[in-house]
């Protein structure tokens, strides 16, 4: 049972700069905590090819977006080896593992909870 939220997120008007709504619109990218649960899975970091087989659906362009948005929030470094061909990976930083957590608890609810989630996506008809 997770604790009682703070006296002032229980009654709105909820200001635009409360952290609920900053959560939210941090997690908002379609594939922001699939990469974030991808390189948390593959041991804190991997390389875009590796990304790309995690993700099934992500296209590249997509991947690099969204890589190179999480590298502005610093949540995720990017390591280039300089060798020929040079190599490239990109790493958790210790802020994008803090938000991992939130992230992974959202997905034992999701597991949790599929039969809900399935009716949701498929409703039956009337």
């Amino acid at each position: 049972m997770t604790p009682p939220l703070p006296e002032e997120y229980r009654h709105p008007p909820f200001d635009e700069d409360c952290a609920p709504r900053q959560l939210l619109r941090l997690l908002s990218g379609k594939w922001i905590t699939m990469i974030l649960h991808s390189l948390h899975l593959l041991g804190g970091h991997a390389r875009p090819t590796q990304l790309m087989r995690a993700i099934p659906g992500l296209s590249k362009k997509m991947m690099t977006q969204t890589l190179k948005e999480l590298e502005q929030r610093q949540w995720v470094y990017r390591d280039i080896e300089q060798v020929m061909p040079p190599i490239v990976e990109y790493r958790l930083t210790e802020l994008g593992q803090l938000f991992v957590e939130p992230i992974e608890m959202l997905y034992q609810w999701g597991i949790a909870h599929s039969e809900a989630l399935n009716r949701a996506y498929s409703p039956e008809k009337p």
